[in-house]
């Protein structure tokens, strides 16, 4: 049995998700059956071709190649959200994206891809990187789906509106089943028409960011500026794990093992590459640990924050 997990945010959650890899292969007796990280997902700021989540800061490049090297050491792979829709041809020289990809080019790691633009130029150019299909396609019907999955991605995330969609997953072939992914603890609201415009004014954000810092570094970024339709004043994106659970959208881990993973699929996203990260780690408690051992679990993996210097309450 094989259930593999992306997690969130290789750079902002680096040290929880470094000691959070380390509990698993120290204490794998605190975790259900099968599981495993099949990778961290998300990217080193200013990366102008991230889409999902807005994100800022700035990453050296001594950070970007350590980081790469401590959970390539260990066999996980990073996965790039280069997903931003509105990019143009000329966000395609982006000197820093490049050179990340270029200090990754290993055969290990991964990018997810949404814009034809990039995704064609990272073939030409990249052409070791595993490519995933990313959910900001919104293939949220079965017939989408199945012609995708007949392209050349490594993995397919389904539009999360699917999930929980049994009659429809039934639909999917065997063979194909272990290549979907499926985001099992979204906080968007089920159904939402104005899912793929939201990611458009995130990629335009992104984008302005991005140019921001080369002209401004020392100055702060007015994302609402570049907000026009207020989607960063969405109440669901705030939503906890305590939140999420009702939602038709949910998956919840005794679902994983009791129904999806007999079922033949193997690959889970955890979104929260801008949540809290006691959100995060109680997400990684919740999916991944046994629910008789979510405490010791979870104190361990405190613990260990504390004695790093990750979570500090002074």
């Amino acid at each position: 049995m094989r259930v593999r997990f992306h997690l969130p945010d290789f750079s902002g959650n680096f040290k929880l998700n470094l000691l959070f890899s380390e509990l698993l292969e120290r204490n794998p007796e605190y975790f259900r059956e099968g599981v495993e990280i099949a990778s961290f997902y998300g990217v080193f700021p200013p990366s102008i071709w991230n889409g999902g989540r807005t994100q800022g800061g700035v990453c050296d490049k001594t950070f970007v190649r350590g980081a790469i090297k401590t959970f390539n050491d260990k066999g996980i792979p990073l996965r790039f959200t280069f997903t931003n829709p509105a990019l143009e041809k000329k966000h395609l020289s982006d000197q820093f994206c490049n050179m990340v990809m270029a200090m990754a080019n290993n055969g290990l790691n991964e990018a997810i891809v949404m814009s034809p633009l990039l995704e064609d130029y990272i073939r030409r150019n990249y052409p070791d990187y595993k490519l995933t299909s990313s959910t900001c396609k919104r293939l949220n019907t079965i017939e989408g789906l199945l012609e995708e999955l007949k392209k050349d991605y490594h993995i397919v995330v389904m539009d999360y509106d699917l999930n929980n969609r049994f009659d429809l997953l039934e639909q999917i072939p065997m063979e194909d089943r272990p290549r979907i992914e499926f985001l099992s603890n979204a906080c968007c609201e089920p159904g939402c028409p104005r899912r793929s415009a939201h990611y458009h004014s995130i990629g335009v954000q992104q984008i302005a960011y991005n140019e921001h810092i080369k002209k401004y570094p020392n100055l702060p970024f007015n994302a609402d500026k570049y907000d026009p339709d207020h989607f960063r004043d969405c109440p669901y994106s705030k939503r906890g794990l305590f939140e999420i659970r009702g939602l038709r959208t949910h998956i919840s881990p005794d679902d994983i093992w009791e129904k999806y993973v007999p079922m033949g699929f193997e690959q889970f996203k955890i979104e929260g590459r801008t949540a809290s990260p006691i959100n995060v780690l109680e997400t990684y408690m919740y999916y991944m640990a046994k629910p008789e051992c979510r405490d010791e679990a979870r104190f361990t993996l405190l613990k260990a924050m504390e004695n790093t210097g990750a979570l500090s309450f002074k």
